[in-house]
């Protein structure tokens, strides 16, 4: 009688353990506010875009930091430019890439 009751509170315990895990994960990864301020496009590293779905009630663009996220309005003016830049940013670089290439295949 009491392995059975010592069966059911480890049962439990485990259950509440999982729940709050499992919650705490989720909300962990999903933005749930914006920003206010603007963000300089010299300290963002890149973005990555969320959308609304079964875990995430906001759509937001998530712009890297160094050592942080920050979660901001994808409709908002200054959240496109910042995008921009680092779209600009990123096809520049590949174009210095593509460059080299090209140039130390013709040196060799």
């Amino acid at each position: 009688m009491a392995s059975g009751k010592m069966r059911l509170l480890a049962a439990l315990c485990s259950l509440i353990i999982l729940t709050t895990f499992i919650s705490s994960t989720q909300s962990a990864s999903c933005c749930l506010r914006y920003v206010k301020r603007p963000l300089p496009c010299r300290r963002l590293l890149g973005y990555t875009v969320q959308t609304i779905n079964t875990s995430c009630d906001l759509n937001a663009i998530i712009f890297h930091l160094p050592g942080r996220f920050a979660c901001a309005d994808p409709s908002a003016g200054w959240t496109q430019r910042g995008k921009e830049c680092l779209d600009e940013r990123r096809r520049r670089s590949s174009e210095i890439i593509k460059e080299e290439t090209r140039v130390n295949a013709t040196a060799a």
